[in-house]
């Protein structure tokens, strides 16, 4: 990319908060609430398209016609329906490549977000990871395994509904910004979800549909029926449904798989201008955001940009007819952090409307909890976003704790914790190595620690140990680091005599055993400057 590219697609563009879009939002014209998903370009060409995205659209002389029915010439076919590119069909048996995203927590501002308050959520180091391997020319299909799940399943090609897709009146483009599933479109997907884990209990199988529906969309939405036969095979260190974002962090390692397969992503790599690389997050972010309604029908678009992004962001959300303000934290500290799982289940919707009964029993004081907390997490957005901040002062990390602390405190005294919740927080106290809280909406889920740089490495095993015995799943993680990341080819250099370094193939991706096995083999959670993993960092 030239520079004088980046220009134009940087153009139109300013920081600081921005909303993400709902249907009708896209217009012409600047607004402090122009719909976008990263938190970044903040306005929008006459033809709807965010500047940047539009500026090269003019420059290459591609795109849609007026009434969007215009269809470029496919193999000397001026019908067949493909997106405005032309693109040649990736080779079959091109080398596998891996792509991985993080998953999330709630650092400060749980159900007073829901309030009309902030929050802040931040990356954490376990991730998702996706290997996409092709198959042979001969072969006509795709196969989306999820063994953690115990998913896998495979659809013919040129069975699936690509006439019902590529309609002029349905079809999108990489570029577009969908904020809502099309009926027709899911419809038409249906049939080729019905036979998906039909043996599995009823339970699961929402799970496997859930998944299965958010990778078919995407793959029916950004390829093609000239798309190569391959298989996609998904790996989590993420727990699922204990609210660390597992689903938008599979979404994302979809849509920036499949974006890189067509070839629309430039970077990641060491010298791209920082425009540029907000480009591609936002790019991927969009159509995360989509897997992610697949999924949850109503998402906040909150999860799958922490997972994009990385570091962290500050939301709000004071009109719930309108989206959240979403405000990138890109100074956020990494930081090393202990998760804890109560393995206590727990619905949030419970829990919230515990709160909301607070309100209307003691409608004073439940306002005054909920004002603190927000009181709380705006002193720590004014901390990390001081020119003076200093990551490795203690004092700034001491401040950081504390707030930690008198948040918990208060959601305690919300109603939303848990006996669980605190054992965890009583033995970290005791063991003095850091600031405890919940996070997400309590009632059980998972417990954060902070753990203080002086942190005495037989303390923690020892409090690991308690730990264990009684019966929590612990993780030893990071806070606030990468976003998305790519290693192409799928090869590391693991300590192993292979030649160039060691292929990550099908057979040794599947046969990692647990989430050790994960990380060991390819994990950049526990190694974060892992050689060959790369990251768009703005």
């Amino acid at each position: 990319m030239t520079s004088n590219e980046s220009k134009r697609r940087s153009s139109g563009t300013k920081r600081g908060s921005i909303s993400f879009a709902e249907k009708g939002d896209v217009g012409g014209g600047e607004s402090p609430k122009t719909p976008i998903l990263n938190g970044k370009i903040s306005s929008t060409a006459s033809n709807g398209l965010p500047a940047p995205v539009a500026a090269l659209e003019k420059e290459l002389k591609i795109g849609r016609s007026d009434d969007d029915t215009s269809l470029l010439k496919v193999n000397g076919d001026p019908g067949s329906p493909r997106s405005f590119l032309t693109r040649k069909a990736s080779s079959p048996m091109m080398p596998a490549f891996m792509v991985s995203a993080p998953g999330k927590v709630i650092v400060y501002g749980e159900h007073a977000v829901v309030h009309g308050k902030a929050a802040i959520a931040a990356a954490i180091s376990l991730r998702s990871y996706l290997l996409v391997t092709y198959l042979s020319k001969s072969r006509r299909t795709i196969t989306l395994r999820f063994p953690d799940i115990s998913l896998s399943h495979t659809w013919e090609i040129d069975s699936l509904p690509w006439s019902t897709f590529a309609h002029p009146s349905k079809k999108k483009f990489y570029y577009d910004l969908v904020t809502s599933l099309d009926p027709d479109l899911v419809a038409a997907m249906k049939p080729h979800l019905a036979n998906v884990s039909v043996e599995v209990p009823e339970e699961k199988r929402k799970i496997h549909q859930a998944a299965a529906s958010a990778f078919l969309y995407l793959y029916l939405s950004l390829s093609s029926q000239n798309s190569p036969a391959c298989i996609y095979t998904l790996r989590s260190t993420l727990p699922i449904g204990a609210g660390l974002g597992s689903s938008a962090s599979i979404s994302v390692c979809l849509s920036a798989a499949l974006l890189l397969q067509i070839r629309t992503l430039a970077g990641p790599h060491p010298d791209q201008q920082r425009e540029e690389a907000e480009l591609q997050i936002e790019r991927i972010n969009r159509w995360a955001f989509v897997g992610e309604m697949c999924i949850h029908g109503n998402p906040s678009g909150v999860d799958n940009t922490v997972a994009t992004g990385g570091k962290a962001v500050v939301f709000k959300r004071e009109d719930y007819s309108k989206p959240p303000v979403v405000t990138p934290l890109r100074s956020f500290p990494e930081l090393p952090l202990l998760l804890v799982n109560t393995r206590q289940p727990r619905t949030t919707a419970a829990q919230v409307a515990k709160v909301g009964l607070l309100r209307e029993t003691h409608p004073a004081v439940a306002d005054m909890l909920l004002m603190s907390i927000d009181k709380i997490t705006e002193s720590a957005h004014e901390l990390i976003s001081s020119p003076d901040f200093n990551q490795d002062d203690p004092n700034a990390l001491q401040h950081l704790g504390e707030l930690i602390t008198l948040n918990h405190g208060l959601l305690v005294s919300l109603g939303v914790s848990h006996p669980k919740l605190e054992r965890i927080r009583e033995l970290v106290d005791y063991a003095g190595i850091g600031w405890t809280k919940l996070t997400g909406a309590g009632g059980g889920g998972c417990a954060i620690t902070i753990l203080k740089p002086e942190t005495d490495a037989q303390t923690l095993r020892t409090l690991e140990c308690q730990l264990d015995e009684e019966g929590f799943e612990r993780f030893e993680t990071t806070l606030g680091g990468d976003g998305v990341g790519v290693l192409w080819p799928a090869v590391l250099r693991n300590g192993s005599e292979e030649e160039g370094g060691e292929e990550i193939d099908q057979d040794k991706f599947l046969n990692a055993v647990g989430n050790e096995g994960v990380e060991r083999l390819v994990g950049v959670g526990v190694q974060e400057k892992r050689e060959g993993w790369k990251f768009w960092r703005p």
